[in-house]
C-alpha cells in the first residue's frame, strides 16, 4: 500500500474511532485547551500573531456546545462567526488581516454551555514584524520507530499548502532526515535520504547535488549541522548514536551517543575537513551551528561517559570557537558559553539568530534527545552580553525542544509535545527587542479538528523565507542519481 493512500487509511480510522468513542460534543473539556468560561482547542486567546499568519481556526471545546456566535472585530471591521467551529474562508481572513499589522483584534463570544449562556472575550494582537512565509518539518510516528513511514514536508505559513518534498513512495521506503535551511535561504538548502543508495541532498542556488559527506578517519557520515552563510561550508557532527528504552514509567525513550565529533565539509573542494582538537575520543560533540556571520561555531560538548550506564549523569556544555571562512577551520580556543555541570543540566540544539543578537538552545537534566523529557526547557542568550536565561514563561507541560528563527530574528518556531505529551507541534514565539517574549501559539490549520485526528509528529520545523521549488520528483531524481564522493582534506591530515 502506498504511503499517502496509508496515511489516509489510518485517518479515517482515528475518525471512525473518535466518533464511535463520543457523540458529536465532546466528552470532556480537554486538558490542552484554554482557560476560560469558554474553552476553545487549539487555543488563540491573547497571542500575538504576524500579520501574515493562516486563518486561527479553532473549536469550543466542551460538552454540548449550542448556539455558539463569535464576534471578530478590528478597527471598524467586524466579522461574525456561526457554529461551535471557528473557520475562516481564507479570503475572508485574508481581507480582514489587510491591514492589521500594529493593531489588535477583539473576539468576543456567546454560546450556551449545558443549559446556561456563557460569555466571553479576549484579545489577539498583530504584531508588525512578519514572520518567513516557509515552514520545512518532517513528519513521522511520535514513537520514532517508523523509519519508512516519514515524509519531509514544506508548508506555507500564510495559507494551508503543503508540498512534500520527499517520502518513501519516491525513495525506495528510505528514511530521511534533518533537512535544514542556511539563513532561511529556500536555495540553500539540505537534507539526508539515509540507506544503501541514500546521500546529502544539497539545493545550493537551485542547483542539486547528491553528497556522500564521509572520508576515511570519520566515526560515521554526517548527521547533525548547519551551511555556512556563503554556502560554501557545512558543519556536521558524525554520530555513533544508539537508542534505548526506559524501564520507568514517565520515561519514554533515549537517543545517546557512543562517539561524536565535528567535522566540516567544503562543497568547492569535496573536502572533509576533519580537525583533531573536535575529534577528541574523550568529548562527546555535537549540534553544531555557525553564527550569524559565519564567524564563529557554536556546539555541544560534553567529557564521554559510560552510556547507557552513566547516561543520567551525561551533561553538555555550548561552546563556541572561532571559525576561518577562508579555509574552513574551526579555531584551537574553545570557549564555554553555558556550563552544564554548573547548571546540572544539558546543552543541546542552538540556534543563533540571524541578526547575531541571541541565541536559543534546550537544557535538560542529561543527555541529548530530550523529545520526552518534561523538564526540558529553552534557553535564550544574549550574544551582546552574554547572559543566559530560562523562557520559563513559554515553558509548557511537555517537552519543548527543536526550534528555527525567522530571518528577522523577531519570531521563532519551536516543537513541543504540551498537551498530549505524545505529538510534537510546531508553536510559534514573538520575540522582540529586549528579549520579551509572547504565549505560544500553535501553527494554524484548515480544519478547527486537525490536531485531535492528526497521527503524526512535526519533526524539527524549520523556517524559510522563500520555497525550496523541491518535490517528490526531485527527491526520486536524485535517489537514482550517483553521490558525489569527499576525501579528507589534506590541509586538516
Amino acid at each position: 500500500m502506498k504511503h499517502s493512500t496509508l496515511h489516509k487509511y489510518i485517518t479515517a480510522a482515528a475518525a471512525c474511532l473518535l466518533l464511535l468513542g463520543c457523540s458529536t460534543d465532546d466528552p470532556a473539556v480537554p486538558a490542552y485547551g484554554s482557560a476560560g468560561p469558554l474553552v476553545i482547542y487549539p487555543d488563540y486567546k491573547d497571542v500575538t500573531v504576524p500579520a501574515n499568519i493562516a486563518p486561527l481556526n479553532y473549536r469550543y471545546a466542551m460538552p454540548d456546545v449550542r448556539k455558539a456566535r463569535t464576534t471578530f472585530t478590528l478597527g471598524d471591521k467586524s466579522v461574525r462567526i456561526d457554529g461551535r467551529k471557528v473557520e475562516w474562508p481564507l479570503k475572508k481572513w485574508k481581507a480582514f488581516m489587510a491591514d492589521a499589522a500594529g493593531k489588535a483584534i477583539t473576539v468576543e463570544a456567546v454560546a450556551q454551555v449545558g443549559g446556561q449562556t456563557l460569555t466571553d472575550s479576549w484579545t489577539v494582537r498583530v504584531s508588525e514584524d512578519p514572520i518567513d512565509a516557509y515552514l520545512t518539518y518532517r513528519l513521522i510516528e511520535p514513537a520514532y520507530q517508523m523509519w519508512n513511514e516519514v515524509s519531509i514536508v514544506e508548508r506555507r505559513i500564510e495559507d494551508f499548502k503543503e508540498t512534500v518534498i520527499c517520502d518513501p513512495e519516491h525513495t525506495d521506503n528510505a528514511c530521511m532526515n534533518c533537512h535544514i535551511h542556511g539563513q532561511q535561504r529556500g536555495d540553500l538548502s539540505m537534507y539526508y535520504i539515509r540507506g544503501p543508495h541514500g546521500g546529502a541532498i544539497l539545493n545550493r542556488d537551485g542547483a542539486l547535488r547528491k553528497l556522500t559527506l564521509n572520508a576515511d578517519g570519520m566515526l560515521s557520515g554526517t548527521v547533525y549541522g548547519e551551511l555556512h552563510p556563503s554556502g560554501r561550508f557545512g558543519v556536521f557532527s558524525t554520530n555513533i548514536v544508539l537508542p534505548g528504552l526506559h524501564a520507568m514509567a514517565g520515561n519514554r525513550m533515549e537517543v545517546y551517543d557512543t562517539a561524536s565529533d565535528l567535522t566540516v565539509a567544503d562543497f568547492d573542494r569535496n573536502e572533509m575537513i576533519n580537525l583533531p582538537h573536535v575529534a577528541r575520543a574523550d568529548v562527546f560533540e555535537t549540534f553544531p551551528c555557525f553564527s550569524a556571520d559565519g564567524k564563529s561555531v557554536f556546539w555541544c560538548a560534553a567529557d564521554t561517559v559510560s552510556v547507557p550506564r552513566d547516561l543520567e549523569a551525561l551533561q553538555y556544555d555550548l561552546v563556541r570557537a572561532a571559525f576561518d571562512t577562508s579555509d574552513g577551520h574551526i579555531g584551537e580556543q574553545v570557549d564555554t558559553v553555558w556550563s552544564g555541570r554548573a547548571h546540572n543540566a544539558s546543552a543541546c540544539h542552538p540556534k543563533a539568530s540571524p541578526d547575531g543578537r541571541w541565541l536559543i538552545f534546550t537544557a535538560a537534566d542529561y543527555g541529548t534527545f530530550p523529545l520526552f523529557h518534561t523538564e526540558c526547557t529553552l534557553q535564550l542568550v544574549d550574544l551582546r552580553t552574554g547572559e543566559v536565561r530560562p523562557l520559563d514563561e513559554i515553558k509548557g507541560d511537555k517537552s519543548d525542544t527543536y526550534h528555527s528563527w525567522s530571518s528577522n530574528s523577531r519570531w521563532f518556531v519551536f516543537a513541543s509535545k504540551r498537551g498530549d505529551g505524545q505529538y510534537g507541534k510546531p508553536y510559534f514565539c514573538h520575540l522582540d527587542e529586549e528579549g520579551r517574549t509572547t504565549k505560544p501559539f500553535v501553527l494554524p490549520q484548515k480544519s478547527s479538528r486537525f490536531y485531535d485526528l492528526n497521527l503524526k509528529s512535526f519533526n524539527i520545523p524549520d523556517l524559510g523565507r522563500a520555497s525550496t521549488g523541491l518535490t517528490v520528483r526531485d527527491a526520486g531524481r536524485m535517489f537514482k542519481a550517483p553521490s558525489e564522493p569527499f576525501a579528507q582534506a589534506k590541509s586538516a591530515q
